[in-house]
């Protein structure tokens, strides 16, 4: 016996020795298999990054929401436990979920059986999901869920966090933004991709990088005391920070609505645009959809501003008349033969085919007429004009920051195509071409490329790590012509033979061109009909300097008797102007001569002197901080006020806060920044309540919401004309 267990004991020695110099067992390393069976590993999952308008404010980003998990495994639930933890009844359960998931109970049990046939002797399914139906559950949904299993009887359901795209502005520039989704890898990893716009475009930059927390635990899961827990930070995605103004994009979501509503047009579009930078400020399209459920989304996924070419009708005349001016062949009060132009056997005609008679080209520009390009041609040459339109960037990318840009096509081999050009037919344009086309006019002859990133910020470090600024193109006309290019434009709206007095504004003058383009066949030649025009106005103002540039297309409206193709382009122009430029306090033109004054300049002089002369000067000065020496003032010196408009002065310290009522949002937004209050923001328009009353001395980490809303717009009506007056311009090639 005493050999015996002494041999014994002398093996265990023997293997303990051995273990210990060796730090291996049955030729393991015991470290690692110690490693394994205790080490875990949490992921820190990344936020995608947000996207942001100029201001600040939401447009994308990641929201809470839950994944469903049901526990098959009666190994779940511990031995003496008051409550499985286990689904007990999943036909029970599976009735309960089919009320709240958009999945059929019979489909849920379909799912069960499936992974259950799959156990054997030494595997069985522990926990199911049910795929797309049971991820991005919303916080609300949860609750129920988990309120009526308690009710129910139901156990063994879980909810793990996870993330989902928050689109908070519903149907809002939904083909520039597009919209990402969660999608599952061949690895069975489930991230959220882009899939349209710039969620797709800049999905790298958005994505994220997970992190992850090692720490080590006992046999049960707990985590040992004393553990060293070492964690990588995850990397949230960039935020994108858009030119674009939330406020005047819903000016431009709501005025669509409206049309879309009465006149049910088969596409519209509208672009709006700073003319002195080439920053877009709204861009949307219809027909459009919800980027969070996709409801509304066809099988077009093109952004038609970018991506799709039109023939732009006579919006594109004022391309061929700033070409004729600024090769002085421009003579407004020659007069030529209206009504029809033959070029070898091709005739063109006037929209009312007889014409006006012997007419001045002025008048010919105003009443729209086609024939009036055509003895332009004849002036300048129709081979220098379209040197001409490729100067001003027609047939070539802008090289704007959006995917999959159009080129359009110039039609330059045969006069007759060189003729049509000039009015706006044959050739192909993209409507952002158009846009920076226009900019040269509306910026005296400076053309701006237009863009919609304004900058790409790394939210780890707070670096920006694009900051894309503004930048000038060769523009093929001179500072000259473009004035006298604008007062012909304007001279559409005013004048009697006009074709775009509908276009008027109040309080502003306005200049731009209307358009009327045949919509070509997919098997050649073109529709006809009533309404089957592509409709549109290429818009400026106010038109001394302006400050907007729009442009709007309505294609194939139902037009009822005594309606015409451009009143709902009208609709959509006028109420977006007036909303946007007053949203951006341009001071209206009636009040300019008698009732603006140049602001000075108050940075660095004392407070309360700088509130004193802005009392006398009749403007509302407002104090930010507790006086003493202006840091900065809003709006900045020599900006032309009105008597009674508010002015920002910053100083040091806590801010009082102001009776807000009336406030333009975007006042607000500059005193939030120069203040660094904690000021939210719900609707659009003007100041209607607030959180805070006046006088309430607030810190940063005060919260003071302000309720908005947007500004009702009184339309003057305008006398009603007839389609040959209002240039309804069908043209037209005889034989072409």
């Amino acid at each position: 016996m005493f050999v015996f267990f002494g041999g014994l004991f002398f093996l265990l020695f023997t293997r303990l020795l051995s273990i210990q110099i060796t730090g291996q067992a049955e030729g393991r390393p015991m470290a690692v298999m110690a490693e394994a069976k205790y080490a875990r590993e949490a992921v820190l999952k990344a936020e995608r990054g947000k996207i942001i308008d100029r201001n600040g404010e939401l447009i994308a980003s990641d929201t809470l929401s839950y994944r469903l998990i049901a526990i098959l495994s009666e190994k779940a639930t511990e031995k003496g436990a008051k409550e499985p933890r286990h689904v007990t009844d999943f036909n029970k359960a599976a009735e309960l979920l089919s009320k709240y998931i958009p999945m059929e109970k019979e489909k849920m049990i379909e799912i069960r059986d499936k992974a259950v046939s799959r156990n054997t002797d030494t595997y069985e399914t522990y926990q199911i999901e049910f795929g797309k139906a049971g991820r991005d559950i919303s916080h609300e949904t949860m609750l129920a869920i988990k309120e009526a299993a308690e009710e129910e009887g139901v156990t063994g359901l879980q909810f793990i966090e996870d993330k989902k795209r928050f689109y908070p502005n519903g149907n809002f520039a939904s083909y520039l933004i597009g919209f990402a989704m969660r999608e599952e890898d061949k690895d069975g990893k489930v991230s959220t991709v882009g899939k349209m716009g710039l969620e797709q475009t800049y999905n790298e930059a958005l994505t994220g990088v997970d992190g992850k927390m090692d720490y080590k635990t006992d046999i049960w899961g707990y985590i040992l005391p004393k553990t060293e827990k070492q964690i990588v930070a995850a990397q949230d995605g960039k935020t994108i920070q858009l030119t674009i103004d939330k406020t005047i994009q819903n000016f431009v979501e709501d005025a669509m609505n409206q049309v879309n509503e009465k006149y049910s047009p088969e596409k519209m579009l509208v672009v709006v645009t700073n003319p002195k930078t080439g920053e877009i400020y709204a861009m949307s399209q219809r027909p459009s959809f919800h980027p969070a459920t996709r409801e509304g989304l066809t099988e077009n996924w093109l952004n038609d501003a970018v991506q799709n070419t039109i023939e732009p009708g006579s919006t594109m005349k004022m391309f061929t008349l700033a070409s004729a001016i600024e090769e002085k062949k421009w003579d407004p009060f020659a007069e030529y033969q209206s009504g029809q132009y033959t070029i070898y056997d091709k005739t063109i005609r006037d929209v009312n085919r007889t014409g006006w008679g012997r007419i001045s080209f002025l008048e010919g520009f105003q009443r729209s007429s086609n024939v009036s390009m055509a003895y332009l041609l004849e002036r300048m040459g129709d081979r220098t004009f379209i040197e001409y339109l490729r100067g001003f960037g027609f047939g070539e990318k802008v090289g704007i920051d959006l995917p999959n840009e159009a080129s359009g096509i110039i039609l330059d081999i045969n006069p007759s195509e060189r003729l049509t050009t000039s009015y706006g037919q044959g050739s192909t344009v993209t409507p952002i071409q158009m846009i920076q086309a226009a900019t040269a006019i509306a910026n005296d002859g400076k053309m701006m490329k237009p863009y919609v990133i304004d900058k790409i910020v790394n939210p780890n470090t707070e670096e920006i790590e694009e900051d894309h600024k503004s930048e000038e193109r060769k523009s093929p006309i001179s500072a000259d012509t473009a004035k006298q290019v604008r007062e012909i434009l304007a001279s559409t709206i005013t004048s009697e033979a006009g074709t775009g007095k509908k276009f008027a504004l109040t309080g502003y003058s306005v200049g731009g061109k209307t358009g009327t383009a045949e919509i070509p066949k997919k098997n050649g030649g073109y529709l006809s009909g009533d309404g089957n025009y592509l409709y549109s106005f290429l818009g400026m103002a106010p038109i001394d300097d302006p400050q907007l540039l729009t442009y709007v297309i309505v294609q194939q409206p139902k037009l009822e008797m005594g309606q015409y193709g451009s009143d709902p382009v009208a609709e959509l122009f006028t109420s977006i102007m007036e909303s946007s430029l007053k949203y951006m306090n341009i001071v209206p033109e009636d009040n300019e001569s008698t009732m603006t004054i140049p602001l000075a300049d108050f940075v660095g002089k004392d407070s309360t002197d700088a509130i004193e002369s802005l009392k006398q000067q009749g403007f509302s000065p407002v104090l930010i901080g507790e006086g003493g020496e202006v840091k900065s003032q809003y709006p900045g010196q020599g900006t032309k006020l009105n008597k009674d408009t508010i002015v920002l002065l910053e100083t040091s310290g806590n801010t009082t806060l102001p009776n807000f009522s009336g406030w333009s949002k975007k006042m607000v937004l500059s005193f939030r920044m120069l203040s660094g209050l904690d000021i939210r923001l719900n609707g659009d328009g003007y100041v209607v309540e607030q959180s805070l009353s006046e006088g309430a001395n607030v810190t940063k980490d005060d919260p003071v919401v302000l309720q908005l809303q947007s500004p009702a717009i009184q339309h003057t009506p305008v006398e009603t004309v007839d389609e040959e007056t209002e240039g309804e311009e069908t043209e037209e090639i005889i034989g072409g």
